[in-house]
């Protein structure tokens, strides 16, 4: 395929998402499917293009003034990707599976000669009704926070440290582009690549089938390390999903001690009994919640560990559809999830035990409130300096920008370069 044929597959996939309310990747998947002739080149660019038009789709919008699938993917091919109106034009006219050429209002507006005065949370490309939040964490830097979240992400890989290191790995992986990441000791990243650049498939290579290092994101893998698993600890993984943070408390505890997986929800628990074993992790116990409860560990535990469900802000540059699906009730039906979890999760410490309370949202309502209000409602639990953590255990990295009077961090795309991670913090005195 050439890129017309490309800028109207992804108008099509586009019309598909917004007009029946699908996620992106179920419409990709089913345009490849009944498009055969189009190769993996073709449907990567095709993706790109759909998924940098909701990434910045508030904002092209704007510059527009149309928010039409045809009006972000042609902005998004001549603004967002650099080629221009010149490109554009000759692509629309040099292929006759290509959209409409532009019309002269078009050229006005992607040349920049339509006067405009986007809204800020246009600008930061924030839902409107989200931008509230954004400016009380954020401040002055909202905007810049916004724009970072509408980039594409790197590719993140975590050393397994039960049968590689980081040095190895990276000399296996010279040929990815792979680099240390600034911050996390057994980080590994490989760049997002711009425009029509692709990504290699990291899941082939052989380290991943071997289990010498793990996809995951460098704020989870420092939320991890934040949590301080130790050796020979009691450790409960309370909300584990597919078991990746679950993996990194194990290599940190050098398969000694125990650790509980559990989730509420028993298909996100599925894909984790394939990865310990691939991991060659031997210290986890999986609870599955339909055959087994958790009685017998109330009290029992050095750390319980909570990933808690939230909205996902946080991970916008991985799921830039999400951003526009987000709605106020999703958002009140997680606080309420999060309250629940973290009083029934913190049954499970001992006295001197610590609970891990992260969220991967940067919305204050699921982060700073929901901590406040679980020290105000559990008189047995203090808070502990996850900044002082940081400090002590990872000395020479820049400490993160945003810290609460608690200690508590808030990581983000523009502040740390990774995705948006909420780290807190405590300890069970009585």
């Amino acid at each position: 395929m050439r890129d017309g044929g490309r800028l109207a597959a992804a108008i099509e996939v586009l019309t598909e998402v917004e007009t029946r309310h699908r996620p992106v990747q179920v419409s990709l998947r089913d345009w490849g499917a009944s498009h055969r002739f189009a190769g993996s080149g073709d449907r990567t660019v095709i993706g790109n293009l759909v998924f940098d038009a909701m990434r910045n789709r508030a904002s092209l919008a704007a510059l527009m003034q149309d928010s039409s699938p045809r009006s972000l993917i042609l902005a998004t091919y001549a603004v967002t990707w650099q080629k221009g109106i010149d490109a554009l034009s000759e692509v629309l006219a040099g292929d006759q599976h290509a959209p409409e050429p532009l019309n002269e209002e078009e050229v006005r507006k992607l040349s920049g000669n339509v006067p405009t005065t986007p809204e800020s949370f246009e600008e930061a490309d924030v839902p409107e009704w989200l931008w509230p939040a954004f400016q009380e964490v954020f401040g002055d830097s909202a905007v810049d926070e916004g724009r970072a979240l509408a980039l594409r992400a790197p590719v993140d890989l975590r050393t397994n440290t039960l049968k590689s290191d980081r040095e190895k790995n990276l000399k296996r992986l010279a040929h990815t582009g792979a680099i240390a990441t600034p911050l996390s000791p057994l980080g590994i990243r490989i760049e997002a690549k711009p425009g029509l650049g692709r990504m290699p498939h990291v899941q082939a290579e052989e380290g991943y089938r071997k289990g010498w290092f793990e996809l995951q994101d460098e704020a989870s893998q420092l939320a991890a390390h934040l949590a301080q698993a130790q050796p020979g600890h009691q450790v409960l993984d309370y909300c584990a999903g597919g078991g990746g943070k679950t993996l990194a408390l194990a290599a940190a505890m050098q398969n000694k001690g125990q650790l509980y997986a559990y989730d509420a929800d028993r298909l996100r628990l599925a894909p984790i009994h394939e990865r310990l074993q691939r991991a060659g992790v031997r210290n986890i116990q999986v609870r599955d919640p339909a055959t087994s409860t958790l009685d017998d560990l109330k009290d029992q535990m050095d750390l319980v560990f909570i990933d808690a469900p939230c909205t996902g802000t946080g991970v916008w540059r991985r799921r830039p559809d999400s951003k526009w699906r987000l709605a106020e009730k999703a958002l009140n039906d997680r606080i309420n999830d999060q309250k629940n979890v973290i009083d029934n999760a913190s049954k499970y410490v001992k006295i001197g035990g610590r609970l891990v309370y992260v969220t991967c949202s940067l919305l204050p309502q699921e982060n700073q409130h929901q901590t406040s209000w679980f020290l105000e409602s559990h008189a047995g639990f203090k808070p502990v300096s996850a900044l002082e953590i940081w400090q002590q255990t990872l000395p020479g990295t820049v400490a993160p920008k945003y810290v609460s009077k608690h200690g508590e961090l808030l990581l983000t795309p523009a502040s740390t370069g990774t995705d948006g991670f909420f780290i807190s913090v405590f300890e069970r005195t009585a």
